[in-house]
């Protein structure tokens, strides 16, 4: 045994044990926890804090029994259809360990296994989706907490911001700071909690699974119906014979009605309002005004700064006008005068209408965030002696990977790179070691015959009902 196991005499006296669940190897002294608040020393034995959660199935449905064993009166109808989960599973490392729990059930009539263990992700990271017409900050900007780059703005996706946060790099390949405040910061994520991030060059927001983003202290309430262009599409049967033009502002694509294709078709006469920045195809414009927090995304508060000239030729005094935001949010109306400059007015009621629909239309801004991480060595080791399998067995589609309960995407090619929805997943999932590294509850179910055909440890299994028996449990 290295020293590093080993207690001295004091130590031992003093009924202190050691905790060997991850590399920091902590020595517990009675009564108290480690530093993950995962592992304490109950009596001079090493004891896992949380119950292990049950399921009544893997799809998050709920049963009626109550914590702990003694209690159980057989509900679950002998196993049949229950679910064990790894929230409170105990981990497998060091890696030679089998997995904690190796269970056996039946579906459907059918023998199955579920290996059930805690992985510590030092390769995990989170993605975030952020439902907001705002302008959050430049691509590939870093996103920080307390000062401390956490990970940086990737593409934008279709009325949605996306943020990559976390991965090895950050915890592990900078400064020790660094990676307590990632660790932190994804654990506080993962568990659905608030955390307040700074964007260089942009903006700071609060995010939290499954709310609407809080954008420099605003609460978000709807992202957009679609582009300028789309929303046109979507639209223009219903301006017609209401507005001799339309122009939707928008940071991508901004939409001038009777040069798109959609004001064409329903034969509109074309107005001469020229909008500024750079022409696509007809009726759609790129780069109208830079990015924001004003109309559609863009920087700008009177909408009349992106009109770049109005064509005397073909513009008329009366034109009726239609300026609006591609969430509805901001809008107005405006006729030309005998110098066929723009003059506010009073929007029409059936304009009014439309401009709603717009809103209405919109769906609610909200943040969404995934778990994303790389389930290697230790994750596999305790499944079967030989790790590939277990690997191969996941890209046939044999074995099932569900973290907490939840079912996991699997991502094509090497490895088993999974990515969960954190907000289906049962109340405080995640924990933590301080190497630092997330920690987080993990499935495999297969078919028994699977499973002894993967080389995994059958022998091991045992039933829910021993499970029960034996450890504390609650309802997840």
């Amino acid at each position: 045994m290295s020293d590093e196991l080993t207690l001295s005499e004091a130590e031992r006296i003093a009924g202190i044990v050691r905790c060997d669940a991850c590399p920091v190897l902590c020595r517990i002294r009675p009564g108290r926890a480690g530093a993950c608040d995962r592992y304490a020393n109950e009596n001079g034995a090493l004891v896992r804090v949380d119950p292990l959660v049950l399921l009544a199935r893997p799809d998050l449905a709920r049963v009626a029994f109550v914590e702990g064993g003694e209690a159980w009166s057989g509900e679950l109808g002998k196993g049949e259809g229950a679910f064990v989960t790894g929230i409170g599973a105990t981990t497998t490392y060091p890696d030679y360990k089998p997995a904690p729990f190796i269970v056996s059930s039946k579906h459907d009539g059918v023998d199955m296994v579920t290996v059930v263990t805690e992985g510590i992700f030092s390769y995990c990271g989170v993605k975030v989706k952020i439902d907001t017409d705002r302008y959050l900050g430049p691509e590939q900007a870093a996103v920080r907490v307390k000062g401390e780059a956490i990970g940086h703005v990737t593409t934008a996706e279709y009325g949605s911001q996306m943020l990559s946060l976390g991965g090895v790099h950050h915890l592990t390949g900078g400064s020790k700071k660094e990676g307590v405040v990632t660790c932190d910061a994804l654990l506080a994520l993962c568990n659905k909690e608030a955390v307040e991030l700074a964007i260089d060059g942009g903006s700071t927001v609060v995010v939290q699974a499954d709310r609407p983003p809080v954008v420099n202290g605003v609460a978000e309430e709807r992202m957009r119906v679609g582009c300028g262009s789309a929303a046109i599409g979507m639209f223009a049967p219903q301006w017609k014979d209401h507005v001799d033009e339309v122009i939707v502002v928008d940071d991508h694509i901004t939409g001038v009605l009777s040069e798109h294709q959609g004001g064409r078709f329903l034969d509109m006469k074309p107005a001469g309002i020229r909008v500024r920045g750079r022409k696509s195809t007809p009726g759609r414009y790129f780069q109208v005004a830079e990015p924001g927090l004003g109309w559609g995304g863009t920087d700008v508060s009177d909408p009349l700064e992106i009109i770049e000239r109005i064509d005397p030729k073909q513009a008329w005094p009366g034109l009726k006008l239609l300026m609006v935001s591609t969430t509805g949010e901001h809008s107005a109306w405006f006729e030309l005068d005998r110098d066929l400059k723009p003059q506010p007015a009073a929007m029409p009621s059936a304009v009014q209408r439309v401009v709603e629909r717009i809103a209405e239309n919109c769906e609610p801004a909200l943040c969404t965030v995934l778990f994303m991480a790389g389930a290697g060595g230790s994750l596999r080791a305790g499944v079967t002696e030989n790790p590939v399998r277990l690997t191969r067995s996941v890209r046939d589609t044999l074995t099932r990977v569900t973290l907490g309960g939840v079912p996991a995407f699997i991502w094509p090619g090497g490895g088993i790179t999974l990515m969960v929805d954190v907000a289906k997943m049962p109340e405080k999932s995640f924990g933590y070691v301080p190497t630092p590294a997330l920690v987080a509850p993990i499935e495999f179910t297969l078919r028994a015959m699977d499973y002894a055909a993967l080389g995994g440890y059958a022998s091991r299994a045992v039933t829910l009902e021993d499970v029960v028996r034996a450890h504390k449990v609650r309802l997840g």
